[in-house]
């Protein structure tokens, strides 16, 4: 298999040699090769035809965002990483690099830590998604759409749960701004961010959304209309506290490497709430949510997943598929359409046997 062909751009060239010798360790990479700003960088794709871009967001002239517009104008399947800073700004702009385009980002190594840590850092974080996105945009085959194998039955669903990561904020600007401003039961979000990051996205789809979207606060009932996203470095949990349901939030070890982890909400849900979720992973790389997934079917509860397609990386919903978990693999189009079609048919039908017993 061909190295993924990789252009680094950042106006450093202490950042640039840093990436370039971590790159360099690996086998299945190769620096296709490196510019200093926005305008080289664009002058050098089509001569160098990168598979992955990584791109800092601070750089004089052509800036990371103007860059990124352009790359997708000119290029828009080539997948780009944005290098940002784990600041307040930072984090804005890096959101705001998602909503166009960016395929994912990575925070900077703080300036205090040590060279031999940054590498580490950039090598345990960086790499990985490259290799991901790498190896998705060179690949042209997707998993077959698979049909509902069950469906809501006599189950009221009472809480959705959603997990995702690389392409997660995107997918979440697609799915919870379109739940009805009357949607009956309460959201829990997992989304694998850094503190202030998870913040920001909240305070960014509570503008979009006609549901109340916040950043979880331990101790929060979790209510009808609400949607809460996990704090940054902290897993979520929900558990009964009467007269209802709590939201709780702890800094236990990370899971596959993440706090918080989507495998950690979909333990608690399925816990609390019994047969009565209904879980949804969308894109994401590695495999976190799927012993969650299997914890909830367990318990009775249902699960979608996005499909390959759509997905940025179908690493988290391929995953809960390979262990045959899903019932319905949806497009990220449909996926709001199909969560409001399992909460309404389980209260039309429970409503139904009600009145019929009346």
């Amino acid at each position: 298999m061909l190295p993924i062909r990789v252009l680094v751009v950042d106006d450093s060239v202490v950042v640039r040699k840093l990436l370039c010798d971590v790159l360099a360790s690996s086998p299945e990479v190769q620096v296709a090769g490196t510019a200093s700003n926005g305008a080289i960088a664009l002058a050098k794709i089509p001569q160098l035809n990168p598979d992955v871009i990584t791109l800092d967001i601070e750089m004089p002239g052509l800036n990371g965002i103007e860059t990124l517009v352009q790359i997708r104008k000119l290029y828009p399947k080539i997948p780009v990483i944005m290098f940002s800073t784990l600041t307040e700004q930072g984090a804005a702009i890096t959101l705001e690099a998602l909503s166009r385009g960016a395929s994912d980002y990575m925070t900077k190594p703080s300036n205090s830590g040590s060279l031999a840590g940054a590498m580490e850092q950039v090598r345990g974080e960086l790499l990985p998604k490259i290799i991901a996105l790498g190896r998705r945009s060179t690949s042209a085959t997707f998993a077959p759409m698979l049909s509902a194998t069950r469906n809501s039955g006599d189950r009221r669903i009472e809480i959705l749960a959603i997990g995702t990561s690389t392409g997660g904020p995107n997918a979440l600007a697609e799915v919870i701004p379109r739940l009805p401003k009357d949607f009956p039961i309460p959201t829990v979000v997992v989304q694998h961010m850094p503190p202030l990051f998870t913040r920001l996205l909240a305070e960014r789809l509570n503008g979009q959304s006609k549901l109340a979207v916040k950043e979880a606060e331990a101790g929060k009932p979790v209510e009808a209309g609400q949607v809460w996203i996990a704090r940054g470095d902290y897993h979520m949990t929900v558990n009964r506290k009467n007269p209802g349901v709590v939201l709780n939030l702890n800094q236990d070890p990370p899971e596959n490497s993440c706090r918080p982890a989507v495998d950690v909400l979909f333990r608690s849900v399925a816990q609390t709430y019994g047969p009565n979720v209904l879980a949804v992973v969308m894109t994401g790389m590695g495999s976190d949510g799927a012993r969650g997934a299997a914890h909830i079917r367990e318990a009775g509860g249902e699960i979608l997943v996005q499909d390959e397609a759509s997905s940025v990386v179908w690493g988290m919903p391929g995953a809960v598929v390979s262990s045959e978990l899903a019932d319905k693999i949806c497009p990220l189009s449909e996926i709001t359409q199909e969560i409001v079609k399992r909460v309404d048919v389980g209260r039309t039908r429970l409503g139904t046997r009600s009145a019929r017993h009346a």
